[in-house]
């Protein structure tokens, strides 16, 4: 029988993949706000996923516990569990589980944001109603975040691959074409709304971390020269089409070098030491595709001399093995 923790993981999963789908199909109304319901529900079911597989899966620990009623109708010191309108135990909420997971360092703080904001959006949708045109955007915005932030933290806290799903949101230029012309009249609680989601973005943002608020997309079409043209992502699939980089795009892609790699750990991580546990992780990860990449003065000749270059994605995998600050 498949632990409760688990269960919960795998609804999270469908109610994220659920949120996607749809959200990507073809345009109606109501896009943004179906997203936002299912992609809460995604979020909650996860955090509670995490919470019973750190507390034994004792269901028991989710319950919200509320003191006793006596008969004169004072409170008594004695608690039992809260009840939902059909008598059913109420469990506790996002926001009480994001925070104690937060305050346990098991969760990110711009991970937190986001659900904030997609939060929000629900509420507003939910209750009432958004009309804005400004709402299509900055959601995109949002959600792209919070499906990254989805994929790392099911990695990061189940070991979970989401390689098997499509997780991306259908960019707006492929959804609606802009308006230019039109103008964008916001009511009061638009205007309340757009100013929450701006102070939840950090002024800062480390562009390293997998955990982000928001996401900015930006959409640019170009002609291909060849009508078959096919369009190409990085893969671990040996079956796959090869394609070649050029030397700028791959020093592009893997901008650091060992030197800079060694001084962003230094940065990064409280015990991090230049010795041979760094050295056996580092080289072990180099040989990784999505991370490392060695270059050879003569690409002609293996025995030339090499230099080892790195994604700064290779920092997510190094945190497994050393404590950030």
């Amino acid at each position: 029988m498949k632990a409760r923790s688990k269960e919960l993981l795998d609804r999270a999963v469908a109610a994220t993949v659920a949120a996607i789908e749809i959200y990507n199909k073809p345009d109606f109304l109501y896009r943004e706000e179906a997203f936002s319901v299912l992609a809460i529900n995604g979020w909650e079911l996860l955090l509670k996923a995490k919470w019973l597989a750190d507390h034994n899966n004792k269901v028991s620990t989710l319950y919200v516990m509320e003191p006793r009623t006596k008969k004169d109708g004072t409170k008594s010191k004695k608690l039992r569990v809260k009840e939902t309108r059909s008598g059913n135990p109420f469990t506790h909420s996002i926001d009480f589980l994001a925070k104690k997971l937060i305050e346990t360092k098991s969760f990110d703080a711009n991970a937190w944001a986001n659900i904030q904001a997609l939060l929000e959006l629900r509420d507003s949708s939910i209750h009432f109603y958004n009309r804005s045109g400004a709402f299509p955007l900055r959601l995109q915005e949002i959600g792209a975040a919070s499906l990254k932030n989805f994929v790392a933290v099911t990695k990061a806290w189940f070991g979970r691959d989401m390689s098997e799903f499509n997780f991306y949101l259908m960019p707006l230029s492929f959804v609606t074409l802009p308006q230019q012309t039109a103008a964008v009249v916001l009511n009061q609680e638009e205007k309340k709304f757009l100013a929450f989601i701006e102070s939840l973005e950090p002024a800062n943002d480390d562009a390293e971390s997998p955990y982000s608020v928001t996401v900015n997309i930006d959409i640019k079409f170009t002609r291909s020269k060849a009508k078959d043209a096919l369009g190409v992502q990085v893969t671990n699939n040996p079956n796959a089409p090869e394609v070649r980089l050029t030397e700028e795009q791959i020093r592009a892609r893997f901008p650091w070098d060992y030197v800079r790699l060694t001084q962003e750990c230094r940065k990064r991580y409280e015990n991090f030491k230049v010795a041979r546990k760094y050295h056996d992780v580092r080289m072990k990860l180099q040989k990784d595709k999505r991370f490392g990449e060695i270059r050879f003065l003569d690409p002609s000749n293996p025995n030339s001399p090499k230099k080892s270059f790195f994604n700064p994605s290779i920092l997510q995998e190094l945190d497994k093995h050393f404590t950030k600050k």
